[in-house]
């Protein structure tokens, strides 16, 4: 069988090869034999086939090669085309030629076992069409935030995993052994672009990202992959246009290159269309505890935080993406800048996606005050020693800047409706799991 006559199964379901003879390789997703006739569905990374396999028509090797094939056997195939509305996709391969090329184990996942055990067997359970379509878009999405500040001028930036400093909460670093040494998993890109954009101006990253939270919610992962900005000369409006501006183009790729791996989700197409059409609105932190009161009869303390469940009671009257600024500066890291008209509150934002997927973005305009970061750190307990190099870029040039991250894991939660933020990364470590 020449590799150059394989055929994808899309450009079968699309009808084009119909009555034709055509070659196929893949995997057995289901299987059934009857006699002297074998059904079976085989799958490739662009859709499923069903093809007929009947005696007459293969050597007595092959055909009882075909009935012993088990699901994820790996085979290659020959056949016609021809239609069937019984079929998934309305066609069929009825089978001239066969060759099984791994003769599968019985495999271990079949339906209705539990969340844990597939993530046990994530290597395997990855081959689902959940999970190859979830996977699709992910790439899709990655895919787009390169094009997407590429298109705008923007460079792309590498920062160091291994760093010496804090910049989201101690309580949230993973320490590592650095020879004589410790150090520190990143749990941002930050502080080093800050660097940067004193070369560059405008960049972008995509990189793993760690934070140590003992947290078993469906939100949070250990690692995860967070797609980061910095400019120069941006103040925090540019920089939340430029936020919305890029969930916007993300959900404009997915949507014009993942219809198939949308409709396999059950994910309302239309719907994602209408909040592309949206604008996103902008409302303070205190406007939005003042719609929790309003609406919900939740008497939330200013000062707190929001938790998930107050989020999620806020966006309950919201259908799009919204973002709210002006937290309290008491409960945000140290580089976030007091508001000039009010000090109360830093020059910050998060933007929360709608039906209970939380924060998707958070960012902010970069504080210029050094004194103001020395103390703030002091009270968190830090050795203000160890961002002396951070200082520097406060002493030599500083020019107003700003920026963000977005949660590659969390978007993509959103995008396809998963219920655990687990199943948006390939193989997700949490407090609870490293493994396979």
């Amino acid at each position: 069988m020449s590799k150059s006559k394989w055929t994808k199964i899309e450009e079968i379901l699309d009808g084009k090869k119909t009555g034709k003879t055509i070659h196929i390789h893949g995997w057995i997703y289901r299987t059934r034999s009857s006699g002297n006739i074998v059904f079976a569905v085989i799958r490739d990374v662009t859709g499923i086939l069903q093809v007929t396999i009947k005696k007459g028509n293969l050597s007595d090797k092959k055909f009882d090669d075909a009935k012993n094939t088990l699901v994820e056997s790996s085979v290659e195939v020959v056949g016609i085309v021809k239609e069937d509305k019984r079929a998934p996709g309305g066609y069929e391969l009825q089978v001239t030629d066969y060759n099984a090329i791994n003769f599968a184990e019985p495999f271990p996942i079949v339906k209705d076992q539990s969340p844990e055990f597939l993530l046990d067997k994530r290597h395997l359970w990855i081959r689902s069409q959940k999970l190859t379509s979830i996977l699709k878009i992910r790439s899709t999405v990655v895919g787009a935030i390169h094009k997407f500040f590429r298109t705008n001028g923007y460079y792309e930036f590498d920062a160091p995993v291994l760093q010496p400093n804090q910049c989201e909460g101690g309580s949230t670093l993973f320490e590592v052994k650095y020879y004589d040494n410790k150090t520190y998993l990143s749990q941002t890109w930050q502080l080093y672009a800050e660097a940067a954009i004193f070369s560059l101006e405008k960049i972008y990253n995509m990189g793993p990202t760690f934070r140590a939270e003992k947290s078993k919610t469906s939100r949070h992962l250990s690692e995860f992959w967070m797609a980061e900005m910095e400019a120069a000369w941006m103040d925090l409006y540019d920089v939340i246009e430029v936020a919305k501006d890029e969930v916007k183009y993300i959900l404009k790729e997915v949507i014009t290159h993942n219809k198939q791996e949308l409709n396999i989700l059950n994910k309302n197409i239309n719907k994602l269309k209408k909040i592309l059409e949206s604008d996103f609105p902008t409302i303070t932190y205190t406007e939005a505890l003042e719609i929790l009161k309003e609406k919900e009869n939740m008497d939330v303390k200013w000062g707190k935080d929001l938790r998930t469940i107050e989020e999620n009671k806020l966006m309950d009257h919201f259908e799009i993406p919204v973002v709210v600024t002006h937290y309290p500066i008491e409960i945000m890291a140290f580089y976030k800048p007091r508001d000039p008209d009010d000090s109360k509150t830093a020059l910050c934002f998060d933007m929360l996606a709608p039906e209970d997927y939380g924060e998707i973005v958070g960012g902010s305009q970069r504080s210029l005050d050094l004194e103001d970061m020395k103390k703030r750190l002091k009270e968190s307990g830090e050795n203000i020693e160890n961002y002396d190099w951070y200082f520097d870029l406060r002493r030599y040039g500083s020019v107003p800047h700003a920026g963000y991250g977005l949660g590659v894991e969390r978007l993509v939660a959103w995008i396809c409706g998963t219920d655990n933020i687990k199943d948006a990364i390939p193989f997700p470590r949490t407090i609870l799991r490293y493994k396979p």
